[in-house]
């Protein structure tokens, strides 16, 4: 139960309306109204305390969004299939759809040598903490900071037209990247580089800043 899955146990488990997403499942479905929101979200904490096992759960009017990980291991066990499993049955109750292709989570990177004297200063500025040497905020109403050596950007990528120190890393599931790929494209992007794919996608806008599609696809 305790044991961290891999991306091929957990495609395996066959769970329709979650996404592995960045060491986490992802669900989000689409309530069309507050009340019917509120009652999910109340059906998930009886499950989450009968199992004691706790998701991190976002409600709006007319979505919730739920998020699954062991924190003890860093990552998916077959705890948060399990209770995944439950919360897929209550959302089909209630008439909840699922909208895989709107899961993302964002984290910020900055080219710099100094991260581990940079992170509390950022951690302070963002009203979070430092963990791991990254400034992050458990409340998580600010993406996760973390920090990437300037010379370490990725297979053979060629030097920026423009001068840049802060990228974009989106995740998104490993099934949905090519398509946010060819969204980003469609919208006026360009691809710099595709050599590490399907792990993550380097893009353009039309300025020439970049930022990085990224997805779990082997990364086991």
């Amino acid at each position: 139960m305790t044991d961290r899955l891999s991306n091929r146990q957990i495609e395996a488990a066959g769970l329709a309306d979650w996404r592995h997403v960045l060491g986490t499942m992802k669900a989000r479905f689409k309530t069309g109204g507050f009340a019917t929101g509120l009652g999910l979200v109340d059906r998930i904490g009886s499950a989450a305390e009968e199992a004691d096992h706790h998701p991190d759960i976002s409600l709006t009017y007319c979505e919730v969004l739920v998020t699954l990980s062991s924190h003890d291991v860093g990552g998916v066990t077959q705890r948060d299939v399990d209770l995944a499993r439950t919360i897929s049955g209550y959302a089909a109750e209630v008439g909840a759809e699922a909208d895989v292709a709107g899961l993302t989570q964002l984290e910020i990177g900055l080219d710099t040598r100094a991260g581990e004297r940079l992170a509390p200063f950022y951690a302070a500025l963002l009203g979070g903490g430092v963990k791991d040497g990254e400034a992050v905020d458990p409340s998580g109403q600010v993406p996760t900071l973390w920090w990437q050596e300037p010379h370490d950007r990725g297979p053979a990528l060629p030097e920026p037209e423009v001068p840049q120190r802060w990228h974009f890393d989106v995740w998104v599931p490993a099934d949905e990247a090519e398509h946010r790929l060819r969204q980003v494209l469609e919208s006026g992007g360009t691809l710099v580089s595709d050599a590490a794919a399907p792990s993550y996608w380097v893009v353009a806008d039309a300025e020439g800043n970049r930022s990085c599609i990224c997805s779990v696809a082997e990364r086991d």
